[in-house]
Protein backbone atom coordinates (compact mmCIF):
# COMPACT_ATOMS: atom_id res chain seq x y z
CA UNK A 1 0.00 0.00 0.00
CA UNK A 2 1.25 3.44 -1.07
CA UNK A 3 0.14 6.80 0.22
CA UNK A 4 -0.69 9.08 -3.00
CA UNK A 5 -0.73 12.68 -3.20
CA UNK A 6 -4.58 12.84 -2.97
CA UNK A 7 -4.29 10.83 0.82
CA UNK A 8 -1.86 13.17 1.65
CA UNK A 9 -4.05 16.27 0.20
CA UNK A 10 -6.85 15.01 2.46
CA UNK A 11 -4.49 14.78 5.89
CA UNK A 12 -3.74 17.99 5.18
CA UNK A 13 -7.00 19.37 4.14
CA UNK A 14 -8.07 17.17 7.79
CA UNK A 15 -5.39 19.83 9.50
CA UNK A 16 -2.16 17.04 9.29
CA UNK A 17 0.96 19.33 8.56
CA UNK A 18 3.70 18.12 6.91
CA UNK A 19 5.72 17.41 9.77
CA UNK A 20 2.96 15.37 11.05
CA UNK A 21 2.61 12.91 7.56
CA UNK A 22 6.20 12.60 7.80
CA UNK A 23 6.44 11.57 11.50
CA UNK A 24 3.17 9.11 10.52
CA UNK A 25 4.84 7.89 7.51
CA UNK A 26 8.47 6.95 9.24
CA UNK A 27 6.42 5.09 11.71
CA UNK A 28 4.88 2.84 9.01
CA UNK A 29 7.76 2.16 7.36
CA UNK A 30 10.05 1.24 10.45
CA UNK A 31 6.99 -0.95 11.64
CA UNK A 32 6.93 -2.48 8.02
CA UNK A 33 10.77 -2.81 8.56
CA UNK A 34 10.74 -4.42 11.82
CA UNK A 35 7.98 -6.96 10.71
CA UNK A 36 9.67 -8.00 8.00
CA UNK A 37 13.12 -8.62 9.37
CA UNK A 38 10.73 -10.58 12.63
CA UNK A 39 9.60 -12.49 10.30
CA UNK A 40 12.67 -13.32 7.95
CA UNK A 41 15.28 -13.95 10.66
CA UNK A 42 12.35 -16.38 12.64
CA UNK A 43 11.26 -14.49 15.56
CA UNK A 44 8.86 -15.88 17.61
CA UNK A 45 5.72 -13.67 18.76
CA UNK A 46 6.10 -13.51 23.08
CA UNK A 47 3.85 -14.93 25.31
CA UNK A 48 1.45 -13.40 27.63
CA UNK A 49 3.45 -14.14 30.32
CA UNK A 50 6.68 -12.64 28.71
CA UNK A 51 4.36 -9.51 28.11
CA UNK A 52 3.40 -9.00 31.30
CA UNK A 53 6.74 -9.76 33.06
CA UNK A 54 7.88 -6.83 29.92
CA UNK A 55 5.24 -4.39 31.00
CA UNK A 56 6.37 -5.00 34.55
CA UNK A 57 9.95 -4.29 33.88
CA UNK A 58 9.44 -1.18 31.41
CA UNK A 59 6.85 0.53 34.36
CA UNK A 60 9.57 0.11 37.35
CA UNK A 61 13.07 0.91 35.05
CA UNK A 62 12.13 2.82 32.21
CA UNK A 63 12.86 1.49 27.97
CA UNK A 64 16.41 2.43 29.00
CA UNK A 65 19.22 -0.52 29.91
CA UNK A 66 21.29 0.83 32.77
CA UNK A 67 23.96 -1.94 32.37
Amino acid sequence: MKMTAGDAAEARAAGWTDEALYDAVTVVALFRFFNTWCDSAGVRPMTAEAHALSGKRIAGEGYAWKG
